[in-house]
């Protein structure tokens, strides 16, 4: 399984598996560079002390408004994060041989390298990423089935999701009580609870005006924490313009997921988000996805239903993996499948 960039060395072209319709491009020209700053920054140093009432609010304004926000001061030590971003380099740069070890065909397997490029997907262009998805949590159940070769990596990896999980949770029950409801519903809500990386590699594109690394899509889970390299590719949709989030060194991504949107009945909304390539650099990017386990029944929070004050029943009662498997079922798509899941009178 060679690299992108080394099957299209030779002809320095995007192979048309690979080319988006034209309707359908990144119109990388239109995209807002100015305000990619513009999503919320919430310094989470007093999150635990007298500023708390203060952060909660800034934390579900943005779940609200926005959909996406930036955290500083967020616990997860600065030699943490870059143990997994080098590890994670490591990984995608060694030979073939070792790579192939973690390829598979299976959705259902707890460690799975694919790429689009060999791997039928949903959709109907292929794209121009590789992705190495790992379950985490329990981290002892999983750990083991994980890459063993770069030498460090389960050691880097199993930190740095240790310590994204404690920050979700923290974030978590911030989100409750932004909604009016006791600190560990999330959290309780999320069942036995699962955590899920994909760590992606994006190689550099010879044109990257005509394919993506991932298009529109919004996520399946409740909450994602990002980790980026220092390379932008993460572009936001916003007032019916992609806007570009640019990463700052240190700082983390957080998004609203579809279930967060279920659980908070529509309060917060899950936002369509896409990833970007580019000619020049390579780009590493880490999602951690919180979800519910696969049993858990996911419905709106009863104290958030009030049909009174203009906030009915948004949503059927239905359990993660029935949701899970018609995401996928339906391929990466801006418009999602939360419609599906709509309650009907």
């Amino acid at each position: 399984m060679a690299l992108l960039s080394d099957v299209v060395a030779e002809s320095r072209h995007v192979p048309s598996s690979h080319i988006t319709a034209v309707v359908d491009r990144p119109d990388l020209g239109k995209v807002d560079h100015e305000s990619g700053s513009g999503i919320p920054v919430i310094d989470l140093q007093h999150l635990d002390g007298p500023g708390r009432g203060r952060l909660v609010a800034a934390i579900g304004s943005a779940c609200e408004t926005d959909g996406f926000f930036m955290v500083t001061n967020h616990g997860i030590p600065e030699a943490v994060m870059e143990g997994m971003l080098r590890v994670a380099r490591e990984f995608f740069h060694l030979p073939e041989s070792e790579r192939l070890k973690c390829c598979s065909d299976d959705p259902t397997q707890a460690t799975r390298l694919s790429t689009s490029f060999n791997v039928p997907t949903a959709d109907k262009t292929s794209n121009w990423r590789y992705v190495l998805r790992l379950h985490c949590y329990p981290l002892e159940t999983f750990v083991d089935q994980w890459p063993s070769n770069p030498p460090e990596f389960r050691q880097a990896v199993g930190t740095y999701s240790a310590e994204a999980r404690a920050l979700a949770v923290r974030l978590l029950e911030a989100i409750s009580e932004s909604l009016g409801l006791e600190r560990g519903h999330m959290v309780q809500a999320m069942g036995r609870q699962k955590q899920v990386m994909a760590v992606n590699y994006y190689p550099p594109c010879p044109q990257p005006e005509l394919t993506y690394g991932l298009p529109g899509h919004r996520d399946c889970n409740a909450i994602t924490i990002l980790l980026q390299d220092g390379v932008s590719g993460l572009q936001v949709r916003r007032d019916g313009r992609w806007v570009a989030i640019d990463p700052v060194p240190g700082v983390l991504v957080v998004n609203v997921g579809d279930q967060l949107q279920v659980l908070s009945n529509d309060r917060y909304k899950s936002v369509s988000h896409r990833a970007v390539v580019n000619g020049e650099s390579e780009r590493i990017s880490v999602p951690t996805f919180y979800c519910p386990s696969p049993d858990t029944v996911v419905a709106p929070a009863a104290a958030l239903v009030d049909d009174h004050h203009g906030h009915p029943l948004a949503y059927r009662p239905f359990t993660y993996q029935e949701y899970d498997q018609e995401y996928w079922r339906t391929g990466l798509d801006s418009a999602g499948c939360l419609h599906r899941f709509r309650h009907i009178k």
